[in-house]
């Protein structure tokens, strides 16, 4: 056993969707810090190339901005061709990119279940099957890329706010894992899913500032996701250490979804 490169990435070409801000910019930054060269893809210009600039300065891999709207098909193959003119394969995406919606039930509106299901898992599937060429280009069943979905606790278990589109988008993302595991194995792929709990994000920040004590007494390990936590599960499936493992939901939450204690 080479211990040495059981989680080496370096040299990995790998696309973050969502890869901004937040959960995205964490992973991102993971695997700028252990040598991969990165593309981020954001729908805002300014924020993604801001972050391919910072991570570039600090290294030691590369990281590049291709900004798309992800929830427009054509953006999504757009973003695509622009992958395809600057590389010859992919070894890891990672199918970040989502969106939340909060309202009362009774006022919750048809809108938000088009925009999130739209994002959250619909151009999953798009963005993974306009991906397969580059995902193939150099995989086989003993050296396979790797596709890591960003699923939510709150798809294990209902949340106690009223995020109805979110839970059930994330919900069926899960589901789609376990298919998309099965099927694309055999060419190669191997198809992941990681469930975080809470961590410090743009999507998260209303929530933690209005519950971040009640929602840290929750968590068995007593605190937030870290960026370590994430990066460092994403960077196992893409690497020689993870390449049995296909299918899977791994739980990123501290301990949440199992504390007995817990009453969400």
């Amino acid at each position: 056993m080479d211990y040495n490169n059981l989680f080496n990435v370096q040299g990995k070409v790998v696309l973050v969707t969502g890869g901004s801000r937040g959960i995205g910019e964490m992973i991102a930054t993971g695997f700028v810090s252990a040598g991969a060269k990165v593309y981020i893809s954001s729908r805002s210009i300014k924020a993604c190339e801001k972050v391919a600039t910072e991570l570039n300065q600090k290294g030691p891999g590369q990281c590049f901005a291709i900004p798309a709207d992800l929830a427009k098909l054509d953006e999504v193959h757009r973003l695509v061709a622009e992958l395809q003119k600057r590389e010859t394969h992919l070894d890891v995406l990672v199918n970040n990119a989502g969106a939340t919606w909060g309202e009362s039930f009774q006022e919750y509106p048809d809108e938000a279940f088009d925009k999130v299901l739209t994002l959250n898992l619909k151009r999953v599937f798009s963005l993974t099957q306009a991906c397969y060429e580059l995902l193939t280009a150099k995989a086989t069943t003993s050296n396979p890329s790797s596709v890591i979905n960003i699923g939510s606790v709150d798809g294990l278990r209902p949340p106690p706010q009223e995020t109805y589109a979110y839970s059930a988008s994330k919900a069926g993302l899960h589901q789609l894992t376990r298919h998309l595991a099965g099927k694309l194995g055999e060419d190669g792929i191997l198809v992941n899913t990681i469930a975080p709990g809470a961590f410090p994000s743009k999507m998260m920040k209303a929530t933690l500032d209005a519950f971040g004590d009640i929602i840290v007494a929750k968590v068995p390990v007593g605190r937030i996701g870290s960026p370590e936590d994430i990066a460092g599960t994403c960077i196992y499936l893409s690497s020689r250490a993870g390449q049995y493992t296909n299918g899977a939901l791994i739980t990123v939450d501290g301990g949440v979804t199992v504390n007995t204690l817990s009453k969400i």
